[in-house]
């Protein structure tokens, strides 16, 4: 059974930072292409950073220059470092593991920006 634990989110106000992880209980994890995905009340889910088995990383426009996603395979965790921090970034933020047709998700973590 794979498991994904977010944590670090929270309240924040525009123009600051969090960091969120992500622990994968999940063997072979420097094979999974881990992502942050995010939802947004009556908004569909979506990509927010994905960084593969072999360090590529793409991120959504719309976050570029704002947020980094790393990972560390040691510890099987993932991270986004959010910084310069706007209103419209508040979601529900969730972590993904995807290895050929298996995709797990993490139950999310909620980050709020506002004053």
């Amino acid at each position: 059974q794979v498991q994904l634990v977010e944590s670090g989110g929270g309240l924040v106000q525009p123009g600051g930072s969090l960091r969120l992880s992500c622990a994968a209980s999940v063997s072979a994890f420097y094979l999974y292409a881990m992502g942050w995905y995010r939802q947004a009340p009556e908004k569909q889910r979506e990509l927010v950073a994905v960084i593969d088995s072999g360090g590529s990383i793409n991120y959504a426009d719309s976050v570029k220059g704002r947020f980094i996603i790393s990972r560390d395979n040691a510890k099987r965790t993932v991270y986004l470092q959010m910084n310069s921090l706007k209103s419209e970034d508040t979601a529900v933020y969730y972590c993904s593991a995807k290895r050929g047709f298996y995709n797990y998700w993490g139950q999310g973590t909620q980050v709020t920006v506002s004053s």
